[in-house]
């Protein structure tokens, strides 16, 4: 193996930058860095293959911080391999509009493949960037043509190993055999409440052999980079599971608080950290100083990647010749475009068609859409006969050795592991071949899963969740199941787009718009029971977000809804003409945000002036002032009971809707009425 000065050098120079980035910005974690230091000079350096010069190669190896408080290690290392990442960058570490953020956010810096910080989250996208892997191995590798055979690369501390979301996603990675992914655990016994032996206290490592992962122990990774290197070659040798490399470090190595939780989260005092440069061989009153010959090792590393990716390129370039169905495909995907003409598929529907649930509806979109663009992968957390998200002839995502799928399979068995499915599904987008991950579980228990939705968001990437059993409307199951402030939940999260479709076009609607949306994660609310076709929807009407269900130019009242209710709305607009000889318009709005993002004059058409408008939602009403003068909700728990006897209870029936209706148009009489999309800030925001 051989470990000389140079390596020695290099290791100490991403410590000192980890150190001095943290001094400058007065904030940070220096203490994770200093100890992990050795073990990603020895994975970077001598195993992993990129090309800085263009870090979105597709066989590249991937590289996940689930500890990403730890993220100075791997700026340091980004800028030293020759990234897109300067001395300037890391001077700007923590400070507004950096490329050099508090934790690793995907979007802002080149070489960051997902976004991590919330402890665990890292891990289960580690988990899905190995699956990835291996399905376009699947679909893609053919006898003579290895186009995709990375690796995944995962560093995680003791705060990701406590979370539960982790323990779904390992769970998963060992059911799953997944050769190709290996994870380094920093046992180095510290958190932010100081030592582990507080809190955390079984054996990681009979956990992980539990999980099905094969494991090895580095005692001493502080200092034995050949025991390190021999147990990264160890797990690339283990090709029918994940490896679990445990590696302790001393955190904040160097330091005089070496060893303690106060190196974890701040950074080092002037005297120590000049201390540690003293004791490194560096100039204590220099900072951010990189000798020549470590940038010279790391870019001769560089450059070798770069020669790699050459290669793989004209491998491509073969296959092409021998496969050419295969590379029309993947080259496409490549270029991140759907397949053209895939929205013909799309299933659309008449006044006149029969009352469908949504979930059904949801179905449907999938058996007409799958087959056109094949990238689009399914699954659900356990619940697949619930969630109606399995296409009749699909194949199971499975290691082939268990006899039941294989790995180019399109369909995922999560397991009831909410959680860590929307992770999983971070990850699989987050490879890069254009997979779009589409998973379900019950609306309710996206709350579950609300950690890793909310990282969908920020990360900017295309995943569905299908939520089915959207409201009180599931029924007998009761309040442990029944939705109420879920969707008002996901629609105040940016960049989340939640539908709520009240019929077949709707749903169509949702899928495109969910399909096209290359930035944007979507929540899809589904009913279990059939709602009516409506007369005047349409999937150009829905995909600008709301439309005019029926309209009246005697109105004296709009009701605005979603989902289930809109075609109650409609009823109850009939009772209001035929007992009590007042005239209602209806508004359908399947999605706020799509909704938000027309222009004004449109959004007055749907929500004029001059009248006023009740939103009608059997979830909480929270949010529904922007669109509405009054509001007809459920902010209270539902009840256990067939679904129409619930409605029943609760009013959302045509008379008890009429009722309120009745009620609106008396209250505003007389009075001017605005329409709440007239906002004052509108001409400066």
């Amino acid at each position: 193996m051989g470990y000389s000065d140079l390596d020695q050098l290099a290791i100490n120079t991403i410590r000192l930058l980890a150190v001095d980035a943290t001094f400058k910005a007065n904030s940070g974690h220096p203490g994770a860095p200093m100890g992990m230091a050795p073990v990603a000079h020895v994975l970077f350096n001598k195993f992993m293959n990129f090309n800085p010069q263009n870090p979105d190669w597709a066989n590249r190896d991937r590289f996940v911080l689930s500890n990403g408080h730890g993220c100075m290690l791997q700026y340091a290392l980004l800028h030293l391999f020759g990234y897109k990442v300067t001395m300037d960058d890391l001077k700007n570490f923590r400070q507004v509009d950096s490329i050099t953020p508090g934790h690793p956010e995907a979007h802002d810096t080149p070489g960051i493949e997902v976004t991590t910080g919330p402890l665990g989250q890292g891990f289960a996208n580690a988990v899905g960037l190995a699956m990835a892997q291996a399905h376009n191995a699947g679909v893609f590798n053919k006898p003579g043509y290895s186009l995709f055979d990375n690796y995944t690369y995962m560093f995680f501390g003791d705060g990701c190993a406590m979370e539960g979301i982790a323990s779904e996603a390992a769970s998963m990675a060992g059911h799953l055999q997944l050769g190709n992914l290996i994870a380094i655990y920093d046992d180095n016994h510290i958190s932010i409440d100081g030592d582990t032996k507080c809190a955390f206290t079984e054996d990681v490592t009979k956990r992980f052999e539990a999980y099905g992962w094969h494991t090895v122990w580095v005692k001493d990774g502080d200092n034995d980079l050949e025991a390190i290197e021999a147990a990264i070659k160890e797990a690339r040798a283990v090709t029918d599971k994940p490896s679990m490399i445990r590696l302790t470090t001393t955190i904040g190595f160097g330091s005089k608080l070496q060893g303690t939780g106060g190196v974890h989260g701040n950074p080092l005092k002037a005297d120590d950290s000049e201390g540690v440069k003293a004791r490194f061989g560096f100039d204590p009153k220099q900072s951010f100083v990189v000798p020549q010959q470590v940038y010279d090792l790391y870019h001769k590393h560089a450059a070798e990647g770069a020669a790699k990716e050459q290669e793989w390129n004209q491998l491509l370039q073969k296959f092409g010749a021998e496969h050419a169905a295969e590379h029309a495909d993947l080259t496409r995907r490549l270029s991140g475009k759907l397949p053209e003409g895939w929205e013909k598929s799309l299933p659309v529907y008449k006044s006149t068609d029969a009352a469908v649930a949504s979930r059904k509806l949801s179905e449907t979109v999938l058996e007409k859409i799958h087959d056109v663009i094949p990238e689009l992968l399914s699954g659900s957390a356990d619940l697949t006969g619930s969630n109606n998200t399995r296409w009749k002839d699909a194949v199971d995502f499975q290691p082939p050795v268990l006899g039941i799928g294989n790995w180019a399979g399109r369909y995922i068995r999560y397991g009831v592991r909410e959680h860590a499915m929307a992770a999983v599904m971070n990850g699989l987008t987050a490879y890069g071949v254009n997979i779009i991950p589409a998973g379900g579980t019950f609306l309710n228990f996206v709350s579950y899963a609300a950690g890793a939705v909310r990282l969908s968001a920020l990360s900017r990437v295309r995943a569905i969740h299908v939520a089915t059993h959207d409201s009180i409307g599931l029924g007998e199951d009761g309040p442990t199941h029944q939705p109420i402030e879920t969707l008002a939940h996901f629609r105040a999260l940016p960049n989340c787009m939640v539908w709520r479709p009240a019929d077949g076009n709707e749903t169509s609607a949702a899928y495109y718009s969910a399909l096209t949306a290359k930035h944007t994660p979507s929540i899809l609310a589904l009913t279990r029971q059939n709602l009516p076709q409506l007369e005047n929807s349409s999937i150009e009407a829905a995909i600008k977000g709301a439309y005019v269900a029926v309209e009246d130019p005697s109105a004296t009242v709009t009701l605005i809804s979603t989902g289930s209710e809109v075609s109650i709305c409609i009823d109850a607009a009939k009772n209001l003409k035929e007992k009590h000889g007042v005239a209602a318009r209806v508004v359908s709005v399947p999605c706020f945000e799509v909704f938000d993002a027309q222009d004004k004059a449109y959004k007055l058409q749907v929500l004029p002036d001059n009248i006023p408008i009740l939103s009608v939602e059997a979830l909480s009403t929270m949010g529904w002032e922007r669109y509405s003068h009054e509001q007809f909700g459920l902010n209270r728990f539902g009840v256990s009971g067939p679904y129409k006897q619930v409605y029943e209870k609760f009013e959302f029936t045509p008379e008890g809707i009429s009722k309120r209706a009745l009620a609106t148009i008396d209250f505003y009489k007389g009075q001017p009425v605005r329409s709440p999309v007239n906002r004052a800030f509108q001409q400066i925001l």
